[in-house]
This record gives C-alpha cells, sequence and structure tokens, in this order.
C-alpha cells in the first residue's frame, strides 16, 4: 500500500478534525486494540487529548492520523480498521495480534511482498493465537524483537494452517516504505 508513497504526489489535504471526530476516532481504535493490551494512557500518549488530530487526507481513500507536532501514528483506508504504523508498535509495544515467519521470508516482507502460508507454517513461523480472517496484525520475524511489517489475514489462521499453500497475509506497510520515511513538516 504504502511501497510507492510519496508525500509531496499523494497527499492532497490536512486537516485539524473536530473534537467530535476527534473523540470518535479515539474510541474506535480504542475499542479494536484494547484487548490486545492498549491502555488509555499508552494512547493518550500516542494522541494526546488535548492536541488537535491533523487528518492527511491521500490517495487511495487513505488516512494518515497524526497529533500536531508529531508522526503518523495510526491510518486507515476508506472505512476500514485502523492500523497503528510500524514507528508506534516499536514505541508501544504488542497493541495488536501477531505472527511470525520464517528467517526465509524477511527478505521478501520487507520488499513489500504478501506472507505465503508456507512461511507462517514452517518451522521458524508461528502463530501465536487463533485470528479470523481479516484481522489487522503485526509481522514479526523468527529471531527478531520488533516487528518488520503490518498486515491483513487474508484466511483464518486455522485455515493458514491447514491449507497452507497461497497467500495468509496481506501486506499493508513494511519497513522501509512511504510511510516509514514519511515526514509530513
Amino acid at each position: 500500500m504504502f511501497r510507492k508513497f510519496v508525500a509531496e504526489e499523494q497527499v492532497s489535504s490536512q486537516s485539524k478534525v473536530k473534537s467530535s471526530v476527534q473523540r470518535a476516532i479515539l474510541r474506535k481504535i480504542k475499542d479494536q486494540y484494547e484487548p490486545h493490551g492498549l491502555t488509555d494512557e499508552l494512547l493518550e500518549a500516542l494522541l494526546p487529548k488535548k492536541s488537535p488530530m491533523i487528518i492527511a487526507k491521500c490517495q487511495n481513500h487513505i488516512n494518515l492520523i497524526f497529533a500536531e507536532g508529531s508522526e503518523v501514528v495510526f491510518f486507515n483506508q476508506r472505512d476500514g480498521p485502523y492500523y497503528p504504523t510500524l514507528k508506534t508498535l516499536h514505541k508501544a509495544g504488542d497493541i495488536m495480534p501477531k505472527i511470525q515467519v520464517d528467517k526465509g521470508a524477511i527478505k521478501h516482507v520487507i520488499q513489500g511482498a504478501n506472507i505465503m502460508c508456507q512461511g507462517i507454517t514452517s518451522g521458524g513461523g508461528k502463530v501465536f493465537e487463533p485470528l479470523p480472517a481479516d484481522t489487522p496484525i503485526q509481522i514479526m520475524a523468527e529471531d527478531k524483537e520488533l516487528p518488520l511489517a503490518i498486515g491483513i489475514t487474508k484466511l483464518s489462521t486455522d485455515d493458514i494452517i491447514k491449507v497452507n499453500k497461497g497467500i495468509g497475509i496481506e501486506s499493508i506497510h513494511v519497513l522501509g516504505d512511504g510511510l516509514w520515511t514519511l515526514d509530513l513538516e
């Protein structure tokens, strides 16, 4: 999604949101990630209620969400789920479900490839919890502490293990892509 993302070309507008819209966005993010460890204090640290929230509208109906004077913290496409950026995950820790890929998949994932079922079910891959299809997840690498990508499951984790063929996770945001290097200043 952000492989060839360039802010000057793709960001069409930036605007401060009304407080009611800000509360609605914060409520959606909290509802989505609270079961996975997002606390009120952590959400307040990432997107302070007193600081104005800014949304940058981009091509392909992508919204980048950040507090005034900070970097992008969350993003979404259309009315879909909110995803934290990798920088947010590196600071905040485990606030979303995760799946681990084996060492052989690392190079391909960083280049933006989707994750095949075999990369998850092989020796170094790991499914930490049962998840349904279309769940936003962080993608961990074997022997690494921090996530290297964010994606969405195309199959349930049970189907990934049973079928063991084809694309299991669609990559959305990876280390080094346009969102990782984005500077909206």
